[in-house]
C-alpha cells in the first residue's frame, strides 16, 4: 500500500463527519445556555425557570447524563432491528423536534418534554455514527485512529460555532431563541444526512448487525475467549474514563457558573458572553486536531506510536493540570467568597487548552478503540456501552455543582486535579496488561 493510500479517507467519513458536526452545534448549543437559563429568574426579559444553582446543576447533569445512557438501548436495537442508517433518521427527527419543543414558552411541562425527546433523539443517533464510521475500515487498517481524528475535528467545527450563534441569539432575543437556533441547525444536518447518505454510503448500516451475522453465519455460536478478553479492556476502560469526563464536563456546569460570576470577561471595553466561552475548546479542538491526526500517523510509521490505554494516561495527566489552572484563578480571587476581585481570563482559556489535549488522546482515540475491539454483531451496542461511561459523569459533573457552592471552588478544583493525575498513574500502571489482551487490535 502506497503512503498516498494510508492517509486517504472515504468520502463517507467527511459526509458523516459533516452530519454529526450538526447534531453536535444543536446539542452544545443548547448546553451552553441550559444552565444558564435554569438559573436565570422567570420574571427575566430573557426568560428562566428560576432553579437554585443546585437544582439547576442536578437538572443539567440528569439530561446530558440520559443523553449518554440511551445510547445503550438505541445502539442496541440499530444492531438488533433498525440497522445504523434508520437509527441516525429517527435520532435526528427527536432531536430536532426536541429543541422546538423547549422553545413553546419557559414552563416546565414543553422543557421536560423538549428534554426527553432530545436524550431519546440522542440515543439513536450517538452511537449508529460512530459506528458506520468504524465500519468504514477494514480491521487492521491504519488509518482508523487518523480517520476518528479527523471526524473529530469536523464536527467539531459545528461545536465552535454553536455557543457564539445560540448564545447570540438567546442573549439578544430570549433563550427560546437559543433553542430554535438549535433545532434548525440539527434540520440542516438532517437534510444532509437525507439528500447524500445513498449516494456516499451505499448499502452500509441498512441491514442491522445482527441480520448480517444470520446470514454469514447461520449457527449462533459463542464468544471466543480473545473477543471477551477484548471487552474486558473495554469495561476497565469504561470504569476509569467515568472519572474522565466527570472532571471534562464541568465545563458546561461549574465552569460556566464560575465564569459568569468570577472570571474578568471583559477586553478592551467590551464583555464577552459567558455561553461564548464554550466555543473555546472546540476551538481548539478543529485548529489541534490535525496536528494529533499526522502525529499518531507520523509515530504509527516509526513504530513508537503509543498503545491506546497510554494514550488515555497521558489524557489525565493533562485534563489534572487544566483543573490546576482554575485553582490558580481562585487563589487569584484571594479565596471562594466574599471577594470582589475577579480571576484573569488566561486562567480559564489555559484551562480550556489542556482539557482539549486531553479530549484529543482520549475521545476519539476510546470511540476507535471500542470499534476494533468489540465484536461485529455487538459493534452498535459496545458505542452505546462505552457512552455509559459518559452518563455516569455528566450526573456526578452536574451534582458537583452544588458542591463547588458547598465547599468552595478551590477544594472541588483541586480535588478533581489530584484524583485526574492519580487515575493517570494507574492507567500507565496497567497499559502492558490492558495491551496484552487486546490481542493484537490496536
Amino acid at each position: 500500500m502506497s503512503e498516498e493510500t494510508k492517509i486517504k479517507h472515504p468520502p463517507a467519513l467527511y459526509m458523516l463527519a459533516l452530519t454529526a458536526s450538526w447534531e453536535r452545534f444543536s446539542y452544545y448549543g443548547m448546553r451552553a445556555f441550559l444552565i444558564l437559563y435554569m438559573a436565570n429568574a422567570v420574571t427575566s426579559n430573557l426568560g428562566g425557570m428560576g432553579f437554585s444553582d443546585g437544582t439547576a446543576g442536578r437538572v443539567y447533569g440528569i439530561f446530558t447524563g440520559l443523553c449518554y445512557l440511551f445510547p445503550l438501548v438505541g445502539g442496541y436495537l440499530a444492531d438488533r432491528f433498525l440497522g445504523e442508517r434508520r437509527s441516525v433518521l429517527i435520532g435526528a427527527i427527536l432531536i430536532m423536534l426536541g429543541h422546538f419543543t423547549c422553545a413553546i414558552d419557559n414552563t416546565l411541562l414543553p422543557f421536560i418534554s423538549g428534554l426527553t425527546l432530545l436524550i431519546i433523539g440522542n440515543g439513536f443517533f450517538k452511537p449508529t455514527v460512530v459506528t458506520m464510521v468504524g465500519d468504514l475500515y477494514q480491521q487492521g487498517d491504519k488509518r482508523r485512529d487518523s480517520a476518528f481524528t479527523i471526524y473529530y475535528m469536523l464536527f467539531n467545527a459545528g461545536v465552535f460555532l454553536a455557543p457564539i450563534l445560540c448564545g447570540y441569539f438567546g442573549r439578544e432575543y430570549g433563550y427560546r431563541y437559543g433553542f430554535v437556533t438549535a433545532g434548525f441547525g440539527m434540520m440542516l444536518g438532517l437534510t444532509i444526512y437525507i439528500i447524500f447518505g445513498n449516494r456516499f454510503l451505499g448499502d452500509l448500516g441498512k441491514v442491522a448487525k445482527h441480520t448480517q451475522n444470520k446470514l454469514i453465519q447461520k449457527e449462533k455460536t459463542p464468544l471466543t475467549k480473545q473477543e471477551k478478553d477484548r471487552i474486558s479492556v473495554i469495561l476497565v476502560l469504561l470504569c476509569f474514563v467515568i472519572f474522565f469526563w466527570a472532571g471534562y464536563e464541568q465545563a458546561g456546569g461549574s465552569f460556566n457558573l464560575y465564569t459568569e460570576r468570577y472570571i474578568n470577561r471583559t477586553v478592551m471595553g467590551w464583555e464577552i458572553p459567558t455561553e461564548w466561552f464554550q466555543s473555546v475548546n472546540p476551538l481548539f479542538v478543529v485548529a489541534l486536531s490535525p496536528l494529533f491526526s499526522w502525529l499518531w500517523m507520523a509515530l504509527q510509521k516509526r513504530g513508537k506510536n503509543p498503545s491506546t490505554p497510554v494514550k488515555m494516561g497521558i489524557a489525565f495527566l493533562f485534563l489534572g493540570i487544566g483543573f490546576l489552572f482554575m485553582v490558580g484563578a481562585v487563589i487569584q480571587r484571594g479565596g471562594n467568597g466574599g471577594v470582589t476581585i475577579k480571576a484573569g481570563l488566561l486562567w480559564l482559556l489555559l484551562t480550556y487548552l489542556f482539557h482539549t489535549v486531553a479530549e484529543l488522546c482520549l475521545s476519539p482515540i476510546g470511540l476507535s478503540m471500542v470499534t476494533k475491539l468489540a465484536p461485529l454483531k455487538l459493534a452498535s451496542l459496545f458505542v452505546g456501552v462505552w457512552f455509559l461511561s459518559s452518563f455516569v459523569a455528566n450526573t456526578i459533573a452536574g451534582f458537583t455543582v452544588e458542591f463547588v457552592d458547598k465547599l468552595g471552588a478551590k477544594m472541588v478544583f483541586g480535588g478533581i486535579a489530584l484524583l485526574m493525575l492519580f487515575l493517570g498513574l494507574i492507567v500507565f500502571f496497567i497499559s502492558r496488561w490492558l495491551l496484552g489482551r487486546m490481542h493484537g487490535r490496536d
